[in-house]
């Protein structure tokens, strides 16, 4: 975690105005993260958010979901936020990453990786670096991903860049119950 309080608090049901409440509408009943009830600040970006971040995260993108949270977390693990390395670990585990190779991601693509996972790694990690994908990773990642999946992992990169951007900045802090990893303090 960047920051060790948030520069906006989180808003509680109580304080927010009936658009702001609108714009959380699909997150009810159930808990509402504090990422959404700290964007929920700006209602109408949070809308437009949500959709594009819904693509993201649904069965449009090609990209399967394993192969999804590889980008994300190695996205979230470079751009050290704590808050999307935390969410996603849960996710990831979800979609059928182990604890090892969770752990692994962080280690980077020559981690062990076998070379469908490799790539996705090194293709993240150029992105992160240079907001650019080489002509031999692109080349690789075809071998591996049509061009279609091979969009969805630029889509996804960006998407958590951004999200991890204005986590990181606005100082989200974890949810009540989570722990945050070790190599992501600081």
């Amino acid at each position: 975690m960047r920051l060790t309080k948030p520069r906006f608090a989180p808003l509680s049901d109580a304080e927010m105005s009936p658009e702001q409440d609108e714009a959380l509408k699909d997150f009810r009943p159930g808990p509402v993260l504090n990422i959404f009830r700290t964007l929920v600040r700006a209602p109408k970006a949070l809308t437009r958010f949500n959709a594009w971040g819904g693509y993201v995260l649904s069965r449009r993108n090609d990209l399967p979901p394993r192969e999804r949270e590889i980008v994300i977390l190695r996205t979230g693990f470079l751009c050290k936020s704590g808050y999307e390395w935390t969410q996603h670990h849960r996710i990831g585990l979800r979609e059928g990453l182990t604890e090892d190779e969770i752990e692994r991601i962080k280690g980077g693509a020559g981690a062990g990786w076998a070379p469908a996972d490799a790539v996705l790694i090194k293709a993240t990690d150029e992105l992160h670096a240079d907001q650019f994908i080489t002509d031999a990773t692109w080349a690789e990642l075809g071998q591996h991903f049509s061009d279609k999946q091979r969009m969805d992992v630029v889509f996804t990169c960006g998407q958590y860049t951004q999200v991890s951007m204005m986590l990181n900045t606005f100082g989200v802090q974890l949810d009540e119950g989570q722990t945050l990893d070790p190599d992501l303090k600081g």
